[in-house]
């Protein structure tokens, strides 16, 4: 197996020097690696197969509703919104994300798992951009 990697690496050595990856797209641009590592592993191909398909696992989807409604809210209060009906109704809607959330990570075994966490934490950076 050594010999076809040995192999392996002079072909792509000799086609480096002959400029054949020269005029590829994104030639000289850093790659794009998905960085799966916060996932757990036995997720991280459903994951994958879900990403790829435009699918998102539901508790993905609630965390960034509810990133949304925290925004939401947190503009409600700094604007000086009088309208106490649309904070109710927002924080209405929050609490009942965040239950669905709270039940949906219990039913999968996933409320005290460590990575799963970390990869939650992950999310939560991406969707409002603040480091924790």
């Amino acid at each position: 197996m050594a010999i076809l990697s040995w192999l392996a690496e002079q072909r792509i050595q000799e086609a480096m020097r002959g400029g054949e990856f020269a005029n590829l797209p994104g030639h000289g641009k850093p790659l794009e690696l998905e960085d799966l590592s916060g996932v757990p592993e036995e997720l991280r191909m459903s994951y994958k197969i879900m990403k790829n398909a435009g699918l998102l696992p539901e508790e993905v989807t609630l965390r960034a509703e509810c990133v949304t409604l925290e925004e939401l809210l947190l503009a409600c209060h700094t604007s000086g919104n009088s309208d106490t009906g649309e904070r109710k109704e927002l924080e209405t809607k929050l609490s009942l994300k965040r239950l669905r959330l709270q039940q949906l990570l219990q039913e999968r075994g996933l409320e005290g798992n460590a990575a799963y966490s970390d990869y939650g934490d992950m999310i939560r950076q991406r969707l409002t951009g603040i480091e924790e």
